[in-house]
C-alpha cells in the first residue's frame, strides 16, 4: 500500500505500468477503484498510471470538511511528490475534473497534458443540473451506501447502457461498494464541487487540453464541457453521443481516444 501525506492527511495511491506518468483524479464520492476500466487501457498505451483516493473516501483519511478543489488539488500534487514524479499528465472526471483545473492553475509546472472529463468551470456562468438532479445530489448523501449507488444509476449512465448493458453497471457497482463513502465526507466533497469556480481563470491554462463530455450527461450538462473547451486556449472537445456522466462505462472507446491524446508527440 502506497501512502502520500498532504498537510497531515494520509492519502492512498496506486501505481502501475511504466512510461510517461498520468495521474487520475476521481469524482464525487468515488475512489481509485472507479478507474478500473481506464487503468488497463492507459497502461497498455505505455503510460505509468497513478490513481488515488481523494480525501474523505476509500483508503485515504477523512478529515472534517468542507473541502475545496484547491485543497484537493494540493492533495493530488502530494501524491506526485510521494511517487517521485516531477511532471505528469492529469486526467480528472467530474469533481476530479474540477480538481484537475486547479492543479493546472496552481501547479502549472507539474502538468504535461490535461484531460477534463464530465466537468465544469463552475461559477455564475456554469450551467446547473435541473432541480430534480440537484435535489438528488443532496439526498444521496443521506442514503445507505448500496441504496445510494443503485439510486444513482439513472443519473450516471446513458439510456442505452441501462437498456442494453446492465452487466457493465453491475460490474461498476461491485467495485464502488468495496469502499463506500460515508455521509460526512460526501457532504465535504459536495461542498468542494458546489464551491468550485475557475471560470475567470481557466484561460490561463497552457497545458494541451482535451475536454470530454457525454451528450446525455444530466449531472453536469454538456454545455459546461463546451464552455470549458471555449475558455481554455486551443482546447479540443471530444463529445460523446449516447454517453452520460460515467462515459467510461457508456462508451469504453473514449479511453482509447484519451490514451492517444496523452501519448501524442508534442507539437
Amino acid at each position: 500500500m502506497s501512502r502520500a501525506s498532504s498537510n497531515g492527511v494520509a492519502l492512498h495511491y496506486d501505481s502501475t505500468g511504466a512510461g510517461a506518468p498520468v495521474l487520475l483524479v476521481m469524482g464525487l464520492g468515488m475512489n481509485a477503484t472507479g478507474w478500473w476500466r481506464t487503468v488497463p487501457v492507459l497502461r497498455t498505451a505505455g503510460l505509468r498510471v497513478l490513481s488515488f483516493d481523494n480525501r474523505g473516501v476509500g483508503r485515504s483519511e477523512r478529515p472534517t470538511g468542507p473541502y475545496t478543489t484547491a485543497v484537493m488539488a494540493d492533495d493530488a500534487v502530494a501524491v506526485l511528490d510521494a511517487a517521485a514524479v516531477e511532471r505528469a499528465h492529469i486526467y480528472g472526471i467530474s469533481l476530479g475534473g474540477m480538481i484537475a483545473q486547479e492543479i493546472a492553475l496552481r501547479h502549472p509546472d507539474r502538468v504535461g497534458r490535461l484531460v477534463l472529463g464530465a466537468t465544469t468551470p463552475g461559477g455564475a456562468g456554469a450551467i446547473p443540473a435541473d432541480p430534480e438532479t440537484l435535489e438528488f445530489f443532496q439526498r444521496r448523501g443521506r442514503m445507505p451506501a448500496e441504496e445510494a449507488v443503485w439510486a444513482s444509476v439513472p443519473y450516471n449512465y446513458s439510456a442505452r447502457t441501462r437498456d442494453e448493458h446492465g452487466d457493465r453497471i453491475a460490474q461498476d457497482v461491485r467495485r464502488r461498494l468495496r469502499f463506500p463513502i460515508e455521509p460526512e465526507p460526501y457532504a465535504a466533497q459536495l461542498a468542494a464541487a458546489l464551491g468550485h469556480d475557475t471560470h475567470e481563470r481557466v484561460a490561463q491554462i497552457r497545458a494541451p487540453t482535451l475536454v470530454v463530455h457525454g451528450e446525455e450527461d444530466v449531472m453536469v450538462p454538456p454545455a459546461n464541457g463546451r464552455q470549458l473547451a471555449g475558455l481554455i486556449p486551443d482546447a479540443r472537445l471530444l463529445a460523446l453521443p449516447g454517453a452520460a456522466h460515467l462515459y467510461t462505462t457508456d462508451e469504453p472507446d473514449a479511453d482509447h481516444e484519451i490514451a492517444a491524446f496523452l501519448t501524442a508527440s508534442s507539437d
